[in-house]
């Protein structure tokens, strides 16, 4: 009698997980995307006033196409082409991105520099306000090392636009067969695509993680994994103050040792004084997802409010609501697939219930998934991968769910 009891109270369970894991679902409204067959690397944008979605496709074995789409009235309009050519370093964690500022659009493909595998420049796609074609091809880095440049991050400034990568012209081996360490880099990118005010705010960062900038109230501000000399892999922030670069400050102590790259870098949101950040750590073999808060641009930080800590892949993103209240997406394992879920949370540490936006698989070809508030929706967009094909997903929740 005992073990009929706990059978049924082990299929009454399943069946109530189906049913929430269903009723989940069912607040995730599809969107018919613009990006065609043979599509992926998502990347959305949006701000006051522009909703952009980038994206890449195949056009054959060889030659690869950067295109994009705006969304108006909640319609995206039909594609339009960056560029396409036949030498781009293709990479499922190091994507290309599109940005606007006051109807100047920009964007980034990474460009083979030599027959090495990891040696590709940044180059720079600009359209100023009021022309028809695109400026493709424009250097955003004159080093001219045949090395590693990307994991690019871009935000609208000023009059064009503040970018910040990771730079590996000091990884080229010497005459001693010794290397330099990956650096962190930033511009400023003018409309018209020319570069200025290029400086070193890192010397030594992990080698393959994401970068992420917002403007704070003081300037702007950039969030990365750091690396120690000790192989320490934790999330460091620098910001312009008082007219000069801070030097790189550690935003939480995980204390991850780990030796080689993880590839999951952090993302952060800015709102007037406030500034969020989700990312993942390993730390004690305990992998999660956390998020942190800070109510002074970035100078101090609250402490980490965790996110899940269940099965988690990381791959995350988050966007400020106002100054209490962020959404945070990120990827958990599930039954050899995966889930992309997201949730609310509150600065004071409570939490919303999390939200599956969809099942998807779990290989790296799916991507980092991307996550915009547009009104009074977020969207997400994301790699769906096929026996045949890769194509770009997307769906919106309703905010008033989370």
């Amino acid at each position: 009698m005992g073990y009929r009891i706990l059978l049924l109270l082990i299929c009454l369970s399943l069946i109530a997980c189906k049913h929430e894991s269903q009723k989940n679902l069912e607040l995730v409204n599809l969107v018919k995307s613009p990006a065609g067959k043979q599509s992926s690397l998502p990347f959305l944008y949006t701000n006051e006033d522009k909703t952009l979605f980038s994206w890449v496709e195949k056009v054959n074995d060889s030659l690869t196409e950067l295109k994009y789409a705006e969304l108006i009235k909640g319609e995206w309009q039909a594609s339009e082409s960056i560029i396409k050519d036949s030498d781009w370093f293709v990479n499922w964690a190091d994507f290309p991105a599109i940005a606007e500022n006051d109807g100047n659009l920009i964007s980034h493909v990474l460009k083979k520099s030599s027959e090495g595998t990891y040696s590709y420049d940044v180059k720079l796609s600009v359209k100023p306000k009021g022309e028809r074609f695109w400026k493709t091809n424009r250097s955003l880095h004159t080093d001219g090392t045949a090395t590693e440049h990307g994991f690019v991050s871009t935000v609208p400034y000023k009059d064009g636009f503040f970018t910040t990568w990771l730079d590996g012209r000091n990884t080229l081996e010497d005459e001693n067969g010794d290397r330099g360490a990956m650096t962190l880099r930033a511009a400023e990118v003018s409309a018209n695509g020319s570069v200025s005010k290029e400086i070193e705010l890192d010397q030594r960062i992990c080698d393959c993680c994401q970068t992420t900038a917002v403007i704070t109230e003081n300037g702007p501000a950039v969030l990365y994994r750091d690396r120690s000399e000790e192989e320490v892999r934790d999330m460091s922030i620098v910001r312009w103050e008082n007219e000069k670069w801070t030097k790189p400050k550690t935003v939480f102590a995980d204390n991850w040792k780990i030796e080689g790259c993880p590839v999951n870098g952090p993302k952060a949101d800015a709102l007037e004084s406030t500034l969020a950040m989700a990312w993942f750590t390993a730390a004690t073999e305990k992998p999660k997802v956390q998020l942190i808060f800070s109510g002074n641009n970035g100078v101090n930080f609250d402490q980490p409010i965790k996110v899940s800590e269940n099965n988690v892949i990381g791959r995350v993103d988050v966007l400020l609501v106002d100054e209490k209240f962020a959404i945070v997406s990120w990827m958990e394992a599930s039954e050899g697939t995966a889930q992309l879920k997201a949730m609310q949370l509150n600065r004071d540490g409570s939490k919303g219930k999390s939200i599956i936006v969809s099942e998807m698989d779990a290989t790296r070809q799916s991507g980092f998934p991307q996550m915009e508030r547009v009104e009074d929706k977020v969207y997400f967009a994301w790699t769906d991968l096929s026996e045949s094909k890769s194509e770009v997903k997307m769906v919106f929740v309703p905010l008033s769910r989370f």
